[in-house]
């Protein structure tokens, strides 16, 4: 008896919640070999999860072909229910969990290659201590993330071009600053203005659809958008980092990023007065923020990085 009420399993039994993991991820990559590399099992185990599930539901949920595979209608109700499902009981396991003061589950972070693997992976490792039976992914891309199509719970973004569909957080406040080395401004001059940056070589980034050619920079109260001269072009900021630190032009990078070499004489900053505003946000869904296990990654990565000083105190712009 429950709540007064027989209970009785019905006759072809529940689908594993483990099924419903592989049914969402093979319907979000289109594919078992993607869905298997995702959830680490070999296509075999995919596809018998997916012909066992059918088997329950009665019912095909994909459309088989040599190139691809896409959702029946059947298929397309049957991930709206799964989708529920999953989101009902992350929300039983997290109150029942949050009752006895743990956090346990799956969390995937998004972020950029460089900052995630300078700064974001430390602070996950403290954050691991505190919650060991969390299963934490940290997904590396200097590509933006498609939060829903993508299973990615959380991204943390440097700099303020957000996603307006997207709840956002700032975690702490960062500058991208102009910089070079000696030797370079030794040779080609230090500029002393905004106007003089066209005479110089700028090292250009292109990455996660920044714009190209030019750098947006303010004082505080004003925008400018400068126009430039660059021969050297990558989309990788620790490119762009090294050839600043070998003397091949000026660098806009986040402070957190050239704290080190400002402090070792190794760069130095130009135009001090001129910045970009580089923020460090945590970028979720609306769905997400009702997370408890979110939350309180949110929280402690807000907390860490205060603590921390990121970047170092002296060096914070």
């Amino acid at each position: 008896m429950l709540a007064g009420k027989s209970y009785q399993k019905p006759l072809q039994g529940w689908p594993a919640v483990e099924d419903l993991y592989v049914f969402i991820s093979v319907a979000r990559h289109e594919g078992f070999g993607r869905a298997a590399l995702e959830l680490g099992q070999s296509p075999s185990y995919i596809s018998k999860r997916i012909a066992i599930l059918e088997k329950q539901l009665d019912t095909r949920l994909f459309l088989r072909s040599n190139r691809a595979i896409r959702l029946t209608p059947e298929g397309e109700k049957a991930l709206e229910g799964a989708l529920q499902v999953l989101h009902e009981m992350d929300g039983f396991l997290q109150n029942f969990q949050q009752w006895r003061g743990e956090l346990s589950g799956e969390l995937t972070v998004g972020c950029s290659f460089g900052f995630g693997q300078e700064y974001l992976s430390s602070a996950i490792s403290a954050f691991i201590h505190q919650h060991p039976r969390l299963n934490i992914k940290l997904m590396l891309s200097d590509r933006e993330f498609d939060l829903l199509q993508s299973g990615t719970d959380i991204e943390i973004c440097v700099g303020d071009d957000l996603n307006p569909a997207y709840i956002a957080r700032k975690l702490i406040a960062n500058r991208r600053i102009l910089c070079a080395s000696a030797d370079y401004l030794s040779r080609a001059g230090t500029p002393q203005s905004l106007d003089d940056l066209i005479h110089h070589s700028c090292l250009m980034i292109n990455e996660r659809g920044n714009s190209f050619g030019n750098w947006a920079l303010t004082d505080g109260s004003q925008q400018v958008l400068c126009r430039l001269n660059s021969h050297y072009a990558s989309n990788s900021g620790k490119v762009i980092l090294n050839w600043a630190l070998h003397s091949h032009g000026i660098a806009l990078r986040s402070a957190w990023d050239v704290a080190p070499y400002l402090a070792s004489g190794q760069l130095v900053q130009l135009l001090p007065e001129w910045y970009q505003e580089a923020n460090i946000w945590a970028v979720y869904t609306q769905r997400a923020s009702e997370s408890q296990r979110i939350k309180a990654f949110i929280d402690f990565l807000a907390g860490y990085f205060n603590q921390q000083s990121l970047p170092p105190k002296g060096d914070r712009l």
